[in-house]
């Protein structure tokens, strides 16, 4: 099991499981943009050494500035993080909800977040035979019969890559609830300025957003991201939060990366086409792939196929290559895979893996590496 922490791109995992170093893999399993960083970020790296002597800014004042002319949001309803995951920490301590709906399957870190302080889960099963898309039925349901004060929901979401429809959120706030909407994946949506939240969780007191800045511009090793909402809920979201959460380096890189309009553009341009192509090329393996506007699909092996999800991620570590074993989000069966979306190249060697691997098990022949 590649996910002993619970989640991709773990490659110290994957180099003691097959073998291999950890430069070696072609990583499917975690979703980063395969342009990235961008160029700016070179800049930042070779100059940090003259900044490294003095601790960090604890309210991350520039890059909340950057982000706040960005948005068109005040800078008091922007709250910077260590990565998305510690807004999703500090907005269910902030809240501290009874019971929180979550639309699964979705995001590990939503649940775990609750199970920590002890909150109940209502799930909302997303249907496959419906491509996992969240509709007025399933929120109805959900506000009729829940009793849930917390709403958690991923757009896109992960590890479906759908978006979720913003009437079916104003709806949840209708009823009374709080929602927590996790837009880390946004970036990749070429129109994602008309789509974020942001401007609706800045003005609303039940409502907040969280961005990541890791996937897109491609740091994760730094860790950062920050939630949007209503400057009195950012206020007792920043009390609970740990002094210098967010390092030096991060918040220069952070400002660095906003400021490259040509690489957004980039990546977003070559995400559809890529897409698109990766989507047919796995269709023609009798794949079943969900439609995503994230950059990742979800794939469902085909009914034919002998191997499981966890067999398949085993046969394709040790031809180097690492997918996510789908089947241990709630809600998926053995079959399901997800897989991020790289460059032409990497995505050929991925699809002559799983060629390879599909063909084996079929011949009851093995490993063929």
């Amino acid at each position: 099991m590649l996910e002993r922490y619970g989640h991709g791109g773990d490659l110290r995992t994957a180099s003691e499981v097959f073998g291999r170093s950890t430069e070696s893999f072609d990583d499917f399993s975690s979703n980063m943009n395969p342009l990235g960083p961008p160029p700016s970020i070179r800049n930042v790296l070779a100059g940090y050494l003259e900044h490294i002597h003095a601790y960090p800014d604890p309210a991350s004042r520039a890059l909340k500035k950057t982000l706040a002319d960005r948005h068109g949001i005040p800078e008091n309803a922007i709250l910077v993080g260590n990565g998305a995951a510690e807004s999703i920490d500090l907005a269910v301590r902030a809240i501290k909800p009874g019971v929180t709906a979550l639309a699964m399957p979705c995001f590990d870190e939503y649940g775990d977040a609750v199970r920590k302080l002890g909150g109940e889960i209502y799930p909302i099963p997303l249907d496959a035979a419906k491509e996992f898309e969240l509709g007025e039925a399933e929120i109805d349901a959900a506000i009729e019969r829940s009793g849930a004060d917390l709403y958690m929901l991923g757009s896109p979401n992960n590890p479906t890559g759908r978006l979720v429809d913003s009437g079916l959120i104003y709806r949840l706030l209708d009823s009374g609830a709080h929602v927590v909407l996790d837009e880390a994946f946004l970036d990749f949506v070429p129109d994602e300025g008309k789509v974020t939240l942001v401007q609706a969780a800045a003005r609303h007191e039940r409502f907040i957003v969280i961005r990541s800045m890791t996937k897109f511009y491609s740091v994760p090793g730094i860790r950062l991201g920050y939630a949007v909402g209503k400057p009195s809920t950012i206020s007792r979201l920043r009390k609970l939060q740990v002094p210098w959460s967010v390092n030096s380096l991060a918040q220069q890189i952070g400002e660095a990366a906003l400021m490259d309009a040509e690489f957004e553009a980039r990546s977003r341009q070559w995400l559809v086409t890529e897409r698109q192509w990766l989507t047919d090329e796995l269709r023609r393996l009798d794949m079943q792939v969900t439609p995503s506007e994230a950059n990742y699909l979800l794939l469902r092996l085909p009914e034919s196929s002998r191997l499981s999800a966890s067999q398949l991620q085993l046969e394709m570590g040790r031809r180097g290559v690492l997918i996510r074993d789908a089947s241990r989000f709630q809600g998926l069966d053995h079959r399901y895979i997800r897989v991020a979306i790289k460059l032409r190249e990497q995505n050929e060697r991925l699809l002559r893996a799983l060629s390879e691997c599909l063909v084996a098990a079929e011949d009851g022949s093995g490993d063929s590496a």
